[in-house]
């Protein structure tokens, strides 16, 4: 598989590891890595919780449309989206225009075991976040695999064994030398 632009987009649910993996593949790749989430934050001045907080969902949403348009123009970039980014049409039509698409595909339950103590997840901020992160789940896991030109199960896979799967589908010009990296596993 040969990369839109040079450049891979990270989608799947919050807890999937798009931030951690985007992170690994970015130095495997010779790329910048860039965390939508983090981008925005930086922007604004103000964490995804306040915005959410004082804002609301769809303000937020917005936002994170405005901050995705303006990445997915940048070039040989690994972008980890927000969970969310999917729930808009034009981001999934930007991201499949701007990019190569990878769902990190994992269950409600790991991304539950992932995120539980995490303050800083908004929508999972409720009596039963795993009830929550199922019904997110069942919202968005279609949405993922229509934008995605390729889905990974990460749910029991360490990040050295979805960099050596993805070493073997991506073709191996990825590399901005021409030349594939050296594959170095974040251990």
């Amino acid at each position: 598989m040969q990369l839109r632009r040079g450049n891979l987009f990270l989608v799947g649910m919050p807890g999937s590891g798009k931030s951690t993996l985007g992170r690994v593949l970015a130095r495997n790749l010779g790329k910048t890595f860039v965390d939508a989430d983090h981008e925005l934050e930086r922007r604004l001045g103000v964490s995804i919780s306040t915005i959410f907080e004082i804002e609301g969902e769809e303000t937020f949403r917005a936002r994170e449309e405005e901050t995705l348009a303006r990445l997915v123009q940048r070039v040989d970039i690994v972008l980890a989206t927000g969970g969310g980014a999917v729930l808009r049409q034009a981001n999934r039509d930007r991201l499949k225009s701007g990019g190569t698409v990878l769902y990190l595909h994992a269950t409600p339950e790991t991304t539950f075991e992932r995120t539980r103590h995490s303050k800083n997840r908004p929508l999972l901020q409720t009596a039963d976040p795993l009830a929550r992160a199922r019904s997110l789940y069942d919202l968005r896991d279609r949405l993922y695999r229509e934008t995605a030109d390729l889905v990974i199960e990460v749910d029991h896979q360490k990040s050295a064994q979805v960099l050596l799967f993805l070493r073997e589908q991506l073709d191996p010009l990825v590399a901005p030398t021409g030349a594939a990296a050296p594959v170095q596993p974040d251990t």
